[in-house]
């Protein structure tokens, strides 16, 4: 008699293993295997499978294959084409995920709305609420269209059926979650469930030429939950930043194979739902009065740049372990760039508690705000205002000395659009003639 075969699966990564483990090695998750049943080893060995009997590929010259042009059309809403790359592709397949509440289904019932207005035909696939619910949306957004179909439905076999049924141009999953197929045995969600209605969505797009738009909850990290499987065969990823709380919403690409991964998208809620938000130059700082703790600077999101307000607070610590927290900055940098004012200053912060905070709900992951944070902190621990006609642009090194950063042209006429009439820019840097009497 044969000895049975066992296999397991991570639920995080989709690791599988002949043993069970208490942590995976690829994602460290703790707990997250179990056994798959014949059926699923079987579903997992045919997902994994790359090649067949029947076809043979042969590698070609790079110089012999010609160029495609990939084709676009208009979601009518600007902020997400830009994310997209100037647009939806026809055959991609994307992920959007963001916190509860942050607006993923409004925006994409709104999106699905302006398409159908087109002439498109767009299927509202829901696994999470009825069609009434739906349509109580789509009744405050004003978003019903004769093209704009609806299905509440959980089971993979049932959305094919559909598909067959009538010709759609654009679909929306809402989530990916929720829908499983009654092939497989494991609880939706799980990765083996995940991984086979992902690639049957994965090849309904390529085959069909339909663009399709999966929704994702995320984890309290902020990562897409369930398995890490999902980014990976997906053609564009994009999450939502900012709290649902918050009148201002960032969609951000974190992978795109139609184009550039670090565009970002601003929107702003508001009674008719996600719309783009209009003059986001002025939204992310104010002007009004000037306070210790407050500088400016300009970030580059993509090709926008974007002024922002870094504010500091520095106050007597009345515990042993000074506080050190940042919101939107990097925490560790923070830690050096404290230490550079205690060694290059000898500002004494051991005994301070020092906040920073980035306004407008923006996490900045570049150097170049290096500069106004330090002017931020010093200009709370000296209790003296900065003028808001100045910004700072740099990277501070570990040496002490302030370098220049990419873009520098990009985000001096960015403040020039903003009547800001002085700029605190490293000492050689390259734009220093060509923006003379603004240089400081």
């Amino acid at each position: 008699m044969a000895k049975k075969k066992i296999l397991f699966e991570c639920q995080h990564c989709g690791l599988t293993t002949p043993k069970w483990m208490g942590k995976c090695t690829n994602c460290a998750s703790w707990d997250s295997f179990i056994e798959l049943n014949e059926h699923q080893q079987e579903v997992v060995k045919q997902t994994k499978s790359t090649s067949s009997a029947g076809s043979k590929a042969k590698a070609v010259s790079i110089n012999d294959i010609e160029e495609s042009e990939v084709y676009r059309y208009s979601s009518l809403d600007k902020e997400l084409d830009g994310v997209l790359g100037g647009g939806i592709v026809p055959g991609s397949l994307t992920l959007i995920g963001g916190s509860p509440g942050v607006g993923k289904s409004t925006l994409l019932l709104k999106v699905g709305s302006n398409i159908a207005s087109t002439g498109k035909n767009v299927l509202y696939v829901t696994g999470e609420e009825s069609a009434g619910q739906i349509k109580l949306r789509a009744n405050r957004l004003n978003s019903n269209q004769d093209s704009l179909y609806l299905l509440s439905e959980i089971r993979l076999e049932q959305i094919l059926v559909e598909l067959d049924d009538r010709n759609y141009e654009f679909i929306i999953i809402d989530s990916i979650q929720t829908i499983y197929s009654e092939g497989i045995t494991s609880a939706p969600g799980s990765v083996t469930q995940v991984r086979q209605v992902t690639f049957e969505l994965m090849r309904i797009a390529k085959e069909k030429d339909i663009a399709i738009f999966i929704i994702g909850h995320i984890t309290k990290e902020g990562s897409i939950a369930g398995p890490r499987v999902l980014e990976h065969m997906v053609d564009t990823v994009l999450y939502f930043e900012g709290d649902s709380s918050q009148e201002l919403r960032i969609l951000r690409g974190f992978k795109n194979r139609f184009g550039a991964t670090s565009e970002i998208g601003v929107f702003e809620m508001r009674q008719e739902g996600l719309i783009s938000a209009t003059d986001i130059s002025s939204r992310f700082f104010n002007r009004d009065s000037e306070q210790a703790g407050s500088a400016l600077t300009v970030i580059m999101e993509g090709s926008r740049p974007i002024i922002l307000e870094v504010q500091a607070l520095v106050s007597e610590s009345h515990t042993p372990n000074s506080k050190r927290q940042a919101t939107g900055f990097d925490n560790n940098r923070l830690n050096m760039l404290l230490a550079l004012l205690e060694r290059k200053l000898e500002i004494p912060l051991s005994g301070y508690d020092v906040f920073i905070n980035i306004t407008g709900g923006i996490k900045i992951t570049e150097t170049a705000a290096d500069l106004a944070i330090l002017a931020a902190i010093i200009s709370s621990f000296r209790d003296r205002a900065i003028s808001k006609e100045t910004i700072f642009i740099g990277e501070v090194s570990l040496v002490g000395d302030v370098r220049e950063v990419y873009a520098v042209d990009a985000r001096i006429k960015e403040a020039q659009m903003q009547n800001i009439s002085k700029v605190l820019l490293a000492k050689k840097t390259t734009s220093k003639n060509k923006y003379e009497n603004f240089y400081r």
